[in-house]
């Protein structure tokens, strides 16, 4: 037992670059009982990963979807606008009058009818 510790100390500190770029280094007892765990937490960075570049894509879309959101809400106000511009009393007359129409505008007030 005594033995078999100090030739794992012995090959644990024989760890070279070598070891390191071959690949020789997945080999030791302690990657191959810690191999659940690594590809565990392989799999947890590759779904953070994923999770992150989502989340900047719908914040890309939610930024791209308000602008369009600002631009719609001021083409509305304008239209708005236009609109009681021209549904005004005075610039219906002028348009009536312009186009020589028959119609006038009321000189008595309008009443009330009741039952």
């Amino acid at each position: 037992m005594e033995t078999e510790k100090k030739q794992y100390k012995r090959r644990a500190s024989h760890t070279t670059w070598k070891s390191l770029i071959g690949g020789d280094i997945l080999a030791t007892e302690f990657f191959r009982r810690q191999a659940k765990l690594l590809v565990l937490l392989m799999v947890l960075v590759l779904f953070y990963i994923s999770n992150r570049y989502e989340c900047q894509q719908q914040m890309i879309r939610i930024e791209d979807l308000k602008e369009q959101l600002t631009d719609i809400k001021y083409d509305a106000l304008t239209r708005n606008s236009e609109l009681m511009e021209r549904s005004r009393q005075s610039r219906i007359e002028e348009y009536v009058n312009s186009r020589e129409s028959d119609l006038q505008t009321a000189t008595t007030p309008p009443y009330l009818i009741r039952n």
